[in-house]
């Protein structure tokens, strides 16, 4: 019982430091004014993530700014291409390199939750994507979030990108 009440502590505490940085996909253009856009803040994302892995038994990772550069191209474009899908044109090795990321990296996406939790929790349903979200030889991450622009019909209207990296030498 600890363990969950101290997490809980953890994760509340975290929740307080989230007003301290905010990252936000783009607001609304004329076009879309209503469709909110989901908002995340870099502690709370970190909240989430290392939340999860430490009720996995799994060491936090660090969030990487550049990891979040690639994750938010590729969330934009499966929202702007309304597709979900590893590679829309730009292999994710291609996204992490112009994001300035040089290490082994592995990535998850999703369409259609409305939380970073359901993101989450449908990762952690999916094998492989258990397997990249809760891997020990990743050391780092970023997360990006896109909604698919204006009020057109959408397959899944929110699409989430998570990108982890670390060194070459893990997978030897």
């Amino acid at each position: 019982m600890m363990p969950l009440r101290r997490g809980l502590l953890t994760l509340a505490t975290l929740g307080l430091l989230a007003a301290c940085t905010s990252i936000v996909p783009p607001a609304p253009g004329p076009g879309n004014a209503s469709i909110t856009p989901i908002q995340l803040t870099q502690a709370g994302i970190l909240a989430a993530i290392n939340g999860t892995r430490a009720a996995n038994g799994k060491p936090p990772l660090r969030y990487n700014m550049h990891l979040e550069s690639a994750a938010r191209s590729q969330a934009n474009l499966m929202a702007a291409k309304d597709t979900l899908s590893h590679n829309l044109g730009v292999s994710l090795r291609q996204r992490v390199t112009n994001a300035g990321y040089e290490g082994a990296v592995g990535e998850n996406v999703a369409g259609g939750q409305n939380s970073l939790d359901e993101a989450i929790r449908g990762w952690l349903a999916s094998p492989a994507h258990r397997d990249t979200l809760l891997s020990t030889k990743f050391q780092e991450f970023g997360l990006a979030v896109a909604t698919v622009p204006g009020n057109r019909k959408s397959v899944y209207r929110t699409y989430w990108a998570f990108i982890a990296g670390g060194p070459y030498q893990a997978w030897n």
